[in-house]
């Protein structure tokens, strides 16, 4: 089986991802930890946003999932798996109640807006 990622799809799934995350942490975190990283932090955050909405986009055609629904069904069950790494992380003290939240609700989501997206391209 070969899949053939739809290049509008991946595009705009990517700049939907960067965008999201572009608001959804200003709004949360503001002014706060902005020069930690320098600028290699938004280099990082670019090369993620086209790598997931490439990963959702295989999982979705993969799944057969063409629709806003049954997309945005896969790209929440990734979602919830990337949750559940953080819930491990919480409970060994590796991230604090606060940092679960924030991480926990971005990947919840921009994955299923992401899937939902690339649902609706197939």
């Amino acid at each position: 089986m070969t899949v053939d990622l739809n290049l509008s799809a991946f595009l705009a799934g990517a700049v939907l991802y960067m965008i999201y995350g572009g608001i959804y942490y200003s709004l949360l975190l503001g002014k706060k930890d902005q020069d930690e990283a320098g600028p290699m932090k938004y280099v990082v955050a670019v090369l993620v946003a086209f790598i997931s909405s490439a990963l959702v986009g295989v999982l979705v055609q993969g799944t057969q999932s063409d629709s806003l629904g049954s997309g945005a069904l896969v790209g929440g069950l990734v979602g919830f798996l990337i949750s559940i790494v953080y819930f491990k992380n919480t409970l060994f003290g590796l991230m604090t109640k606060r940092m679960f939240l924030i991480a926990v609700g971005d990947h919840l989501i921009v994955f299923t807006l992401v899937g939902a997206l690339h649902g609706l391209f197939l």
